[in-house]
């Protein structure tokens, strides 16, 4: 199987697709022969799928660059099912799935005198989701997912700015596909700030001329953090608004059950799941992180504790562990225990006792 992997790493770099796709299969049947079924039946999912071929990225070669920089102003991902699973709401999993299926009905839309515009603005605080959202979509449509990149997007020339995302538009009209602009109060804010020059009307004039030429074929997503500064006239352009909130405590459950569950060395405690509350999934994420790296280093191969997570999570809402007594009594409601508390921390038991009592007292 090691000829096969070389023999499509080869096909791959002198763009022979024939190479790629007759080893891939080759490697899939060897897989399958091997007892791998899972893994074959991957790649022939990947093989078979229209949506999926290798040539998909064909059209999207020569990215765009900015003129002052030469920094690449895109970044084209092609994002398969299986990569992407995420926690929604059912309202939200319903709005999204529709964005989807809407491309997919685009021909009934059209023979009923319908356009099959596709736009859709999610906006919301950081890390609740909406990149993922817009991943989600690109795997499921099987489009390839175009994301501007702001940093190289928004230049320090005259005029360079609006020629940066005329060229966004024209490389994404090259072929069908997920265009995502995050951070897209960045370009898209409101035009009556006097604090502004009149560069950004010039910004959002270009933006919006560029949106109401966008392809049908193709779904525009755009996300902001800052929903108040865009303008008025940037709403209307699309038909679908979602706003992508915080996580329930419901979802945060879900989430830590599918995703955080697997990396601890015990069962999570219900009485953690009420320590999340108040967390992104972003923040869940990074605290999963944070906790499996701290146990790596205290030596655990078995994953993190009820405790990792918990002083990690606290680290996250209150960005220091200044109050001592507020810490431990966020780790005694998370469910840990005293000794642990004391062995992990170096907090004396004298004061976690202390503690302990005045929440029992408190109960």
């Amino acid at each position: 199987m090691q000829a096969e992997v070389l023999r499509i790493i080869e096909g791959g770099l002198t763009g022979d697709k024939t190479k790629v796709l007759n080893y891939a299969r080759t490697l899939a049947d060897n897989l399958e022969q091997s007892g791998d079924v899972r893994f074959a039946k991957r790649i022939r999912t990947t093989l078979a799928g229209k949506r999926f071929n290798i040539a998909t990225l064909d059209g999207l070669s020569s990215k765009p660059v900015d003129q002052e920089s030469r920094m690449e102003i895109v970044d084209v991902e092609l994002v398969l099912p299986e990569d992407v699973d995420l926690i929604f709401s059912d309202f939200l999993r319903a709005e999204i799935d529709g964005v989807v299926t809407m491309r997919d009905k685009r021909d009934v839309l059209a023979r009923h005198g319908m356009d099959a515009q596709n736009y859709l603005l999610l906006y919301g605080p950081p890390g609740c989701g909406k990149t993922s959202i817009a991943r989600y979509i690109a795997a499921q449509t099987g489009l390839p997912l175009v994301t501007a990149r702001l940093d190289s997007l928004v230049s320090s020339l005259l005029g360079s700015t609006a020629k940066n995302i005329r060229k966004v538009f024209d490389y994404a009209a090259q072929q069908e596909c997920v265009l995502f602009l995050d951070e897209f109060d960045v370009v898209a804010k409101r035009r009556d700030d006097e604090n502004e020059l009149g560069e950004l009307k010039r910004v959002v004039n270009s933006l919006l001329q560029n949106i109401d030429s966008f392809g049908e074929g193709s779904i525009l997503i755009a996300a902001t953090n800052h929903q108040d500064l865009l303008d008025p006239a940037v709403w209307r352009r699309f038909n679908k608004v979602i706003e992508v909130p915080m996580p329930t405590n419901g979802e945060l459950v879900a989430y830590a059950q599918r995703f955080i569950q697997p990396y601890m060395a015990v069962r999570i405690k219900p009485r953690l799941y009420a320590a999340l509350e108040g967390l992104s999934f972003s923040d869940l994420n990074t605290a999963t992180k944070n906790a499996f790296y701290n146990a790596t280093l205290e030596g655990s191969e078995d994953g993190f504790s009820v405790y990792h997570l918990a002083r990690e999570t606290y680290v996250l809402k209150h960005h220091s562990l200044d109050d001592q007594d507020e810490f431990i009594r966020y780790l005694i409601d998370a469910g840990c225990t005293l000794r642990e508390i004391n062995e992990k921390s170096g907090i004396s038991m004298r004061r976690i006792q202390a503690v302990s009592r005045s929440v029992r007292e408190e109960v």
